[in-house]
């Protein structure tokens, strides 16, 4: 209603005004119906768009490398280094979860981004630190054989200073990007729909910045250069984001957006003994002239028991005061059903997390055993293969924004081209392929190993080029511009409005569980191939049997992509009652359903 009166007091409410102001529930800088004009759209996301170039430059400047340390430095044993990445990866990627529903409920997007930005650059700051001040170095000489207690605990105690930070603002970033565009406006929904790609074409390019140039610094200058580099430029990122204040769209926050879903369950469980209502329109909703913040959405047909949440009885007093926990709305209702729809989404995608985690562990200490050299005298790091995966997102990205895109929808109609569940399941495609193919490269590398280290006694790298990772590295780059960016999509879109922070944590919450599931997934083979006399995971990576791991992850996600196709075939979308914008600033209501 305030939203109403400053729209009132600012020009009216023509149709004019529709193109003019922006009245999708957010608000200016200024606490003010935003004009169109100066706000939002790439003119805002863009100065959010580098904050997370910066912060993917940081987080894959470290990410990456950091099996390396663990062995080299703090000289961990290979089975003990790859649970302490994953772990590592996986509280990061989980912590998102907290920060989501935290800026949902309670302090907004931009505020917990500016917060979390400050606890993030306070972790690499500490890194810096442990590398810079002679009491916080791994030792005095050269080379450690045995690193500083006090070492360790700075450096660890970086890593999840850094965690914290990410789990702030990675939810927030994308969805306060996200929200710069107006899904009433026909014009910013398109807009919308390249933001995303735009999005992850930035977090690529930070990544190959981070694996290639940062790793090369850490590899040949020093951790410690590398580190002082990241701290500087995430410094600069924030600032720069900062500017970017007048020009942002705001979502108000509203509570806990958990509270709507238990009522709705308690509702559903008090009237469980009442008949399901035969006609839909009999259920209880808002009328959208009363209706001051969010969208309304059309009644389905699954989950029919949670409807009677809705049904309307004689005692129920229809006023603003009614009882929530006793009578909820047809869209707090399909609100809940979003949610319980998405767990099995969810829990399908995560095989394809468990995959994605071996890149930033496996994939690096393959590469440090080959021949990493470009020439005579340059050798690139083993944690630059890690590029060759975002080369590969790059590629799929541009072609899919630039040439699927179009040609899908003359062909369909959909503006999308396809729908969101589809390009994810095109990307779990490509998962299998990349771990069928890096099993098929693991085996030539043991041959190689078995034929010059073992039989021949040679000593340093195998004369096979690294190069040869490249294409299990980019067929996973690939299908991550399939399926990361339709995880992205599909999260933020099939949330309830007031979830969309915690929309990108699911998101963000497939990679970490994956991460958590490999490290089980290690712990349980290793136990049960230790019993037969040779596990799979041997110390040094020359004497373990990766690719029969591989092969191992290929079959899994096989099995748990048959089961997706049968979910997303029957997975039913968002169904929003939309108002309608055209650039011409005309407008009619209508129905869409969000795929």
């Amino acid at each position: 209603m305030e939203l109403e009166m400053e729209m009132k007091r600012r020009g009216g409410q023509g149709e004019s005004n529709e193109e003019k102001w922006v009245h999708d529930s957010s608000v200016d800088h200024k606490g003010r119906v935003p004009l169109r004009a100066s706000t939002g759209v790439w003119k805002a996301s863009l100065f959010i768009i580098t904050i997370e170039f910066s912060e993917r430059l940081s987080y894959f400047g470290i990410a990456p490398n950091l099996i390396s340390y663990l062995t080299k430095v703090i000289h961990q044993d290979l089975k003990t280094a790859a649970k302490n990445v994953n772990y590592w990866i996986g509280v990061t990627t989980m912590m998102p979860l907290l920060g989501g529903f935290l800026a949902d409920a309670y302090t907004g997007r931009y505020a917990m981004i500016l917060f979390s930005s400050l606890i993030y650059l306070m972790g690499f700051s500490f890194l810096t630190m442990s590398q810079f001040i002679p009491s916080l170095k791994p030792c005095n000489k050269a080379k450690c054989h045995r690193p500083r207690k006090i070492h360790e605990v700075v450096f660890f105690l970086a890593l999840y200073f850094i965690s914290v930070g990410t789990g702030g603002f990675k939810p927030c970033l994308e969805s306060f990007g996200a929200d710069q565009f107006d899904d009433d406006h026909s014009e910013e929904r398109k807009k919308k729909m390249s933001y995303f790609n735009v999005w992850n074409f930035a977090l690529c390019c930070g990544l190959v910045l981070g694996v290639t140039v940062i790793a090369y610094v850490e590899d040949n200058v020093g951790w410690g250069v590398a580190n002082l580099i990241l701290t500087i430029t995430m410094a600069i990122a924030i600032v720069t984001f900062y500017m970017g204040k007048p020009h942002y769209r705001y979502r108000l926050t509203g509570g806990s957006p958990l509270t709507p879903m238990l009522q709705v369950l308690v509702a559903a469980i008090i009237k469980r003994k009442l008949p399901p209502p035969s006609n839909s329109a009999l259920l209880y909703e808002v009328p959208m002239t009363q209706k001051s913040q969010g969208r309304l959405l059309c009644h389905t047909t699954r989950l029919r028991f949670l409807d009677k949440a809705a049904i309307i009885e004689e005692k129920d007093n229809i006023s603003i005061g009614q009882n929530p926990w006793r009578l909820a709305t047809v869209t707090k209702v399909e609100e809940t059903k979003l949610i319980l729809n998405m767990i099995p989404i969810w829990l399908t995608s995560l095989p394809f997390g468990i995959c994605v985690a071996q890149t930033s562990t496996f994939f690096i200490k393959q590469a440090a055993t080959m021949n990493l050299k470009v020439t005579d005298n340059f050798r690139i790091p083993p944690a630059s293969v890690f590029a060759l995966g975002a080369v590969g997102m790059i590629i799929s990205v541009t072609t899919y924004e630039k040439i699927i895109v179009p040609t899908l929808r003359k062909a369909t109609g959909n503006e999308r081209g396809i729908n969101i569940l589809q390009r994810i399941g095109i990307g779990m495609v490509f998962s299998i392929l990349a771990m069928s193919v890096a099993a098929l490269v693991e085996m030539k590398r043991l041959r190689a190993v078995d034929k010059e280290l073992i039989q021949r006694g040679k000593t340093g790298p195998l004369s096979l080029s690294a190069l040869w990772i490249a294409p299990q590295s980019m067929i996973l780059g690939i299908g991550d511009g399939f399926a990361l960016v339709g995880l992205q999509e599909y999260f933020y879109d099939q949330v309830p409005d007031s979830m969309r922070s915690l929309g990108i944590a699911f998101y963000l919450s497939v990679l970490g569980a994956g991460s958590f599931l490999s490290s089980f997934l290690i712990i349980i083979v290793d136990h049960v191939t230790g019993k037969s006399g040779r596990s799979w995971f041997a110390k040094d990576v020359n004497l373990s049997r990766l690719d029969n791991f591989y092969w191992l992850l290929a079959a899994m996600s096989g099995l748990n992509l048959c089961a997706y196709v049968i979910l997303a075939k029957k997975y039913t979308y968002k169904n929003v009652q939309r108002r309608e914008i055209v650039a011409d600033g005309s407008r009619g209501d209508g129905v869409e359903l969000t795929a």
